[in-house]
């Protein structure tokens, strides 16, 4: 029998401040911490290196932009090569004045840059105004083959569609991560705060499931404004089981991942090959009515 081919998982929930070097500071300890918990995927959440800026529209904020690769990115290549962890790092984009995007970029275990991902479903609502700042994104669905793992990344509000799931999936990714910035507003918690919950982790899940890979989002805490970030990061396996769930608190999680298990569960649940692509043309339509 073959030896299984496990990689261990970190995801880094925590909280940002005003100040753009006590985050990467923040983010650098926290890796740390993950690798001396046996971590050699790494995954930090959604614009990690700023507030979220996106609850109002103001110009000022587009300064908070970066090149990708460039500043962070390098400084994190540095920390991947000390440590032999592959990192996903996401950050605030600027290609040229006027356009910004939403972007992770990925680093392999030996510190080199092996691209970007960058956010393809922008939301646009009340607390959450991104479309104000970030274009569309042009890269596709790129899949990573890391060290340790196919690498598929995916950010935020992409984890509603299942459509962009199935394309990392048929790109080779065996585990998919979902940087994240989501929470409650003060006049729904009450009601709707749990299902909004529910919804948010169901829907990955299955995600999990239809594409036989490992799902994980890692969501920022803290409260910002009016925004409540829930934390609350998870690990799904393929058969929608929460390998680990975390708190409403910064803190630093780590599970193993056996993709050897992950081959034979798409043996024996064959989803890509039972797909009838012949009948999905419709799909690219805005409506079928």
């Amino acid at each position: 029998m073959s030896t299984p081919r496990t990689a261990n998982l970190g995801l880094i929930q925590m909280a940002m401040t005003d100040h753009l070097e006590e985050n990467i500071l923040r983010a650098e300890n926290a890796v740390r911490e993950a690798h001396a918990k046996g971590a050699q995927i790494v995954v930090l959440p959604e614009l990690v290196t700023t507030r979220y800026f996106c609850r109002t529209q103001e110009t000022r904020f587009f300064d908070l932009a970066e090149t990708v690769p460039g500043p962070t990115t390098e400084r994190m290549q540095k920390l991947a090569v000390e440590l032999e962890v592959v990192l996903v790092v996401p950050l605030f984009e600027r290609v040229k004045a006027g356009l910004y995007f939403n972007t992770a970029a990925v680093i392999d275990a030996d510190g080199s840059f092996l691209g970007k991902y960058r956010k393809t479903h922008i939301p646009q609502d009340p607390g959450f105004e991104e479309k104000f700042y970030f274009t569309e994104g042009d890269l596709g669905y790129p899949v990573f083959e890391t060290r340790y793992a196919k690498l598929g990344v995916l950010i935020c509000w992409d984890q509603w569609f299942p459509e962009a799931a199935r394309l990392m999936a048929l790109g080779g990714a065996e585990l998919i991560v979902y940087p994240t910035a989501i929470g409650w507003l003060p006049k729904e918690k009450a009601e709707l705060g749990e299902a909004q919950y529910n919804a948010w982790k169901t829907v990955q899940h299955g995600h999990a499931v239809a594409n036989g890979c490992y799902v994980a989002a890692i969501n920022r805490v803290g409260i910002e404004g009016e925004i409540e970030f829930w934390g609350r990061s998870f690990v799904s396996d393929f058969y929608g089981q929460s390998l680990l769930t975390g708190s409403e608190d910064s803190e630093v999680l780590t599970t193993t991942l056996d993709f050897t298990a992950l081959e034979e569960f798409r043996r024996i649940w064959p989803f890509f090959r039972d797909r009838r692509i012949d009948k999905f043309a419709d799909l690219q339509k805005r409506t079928l009515l």
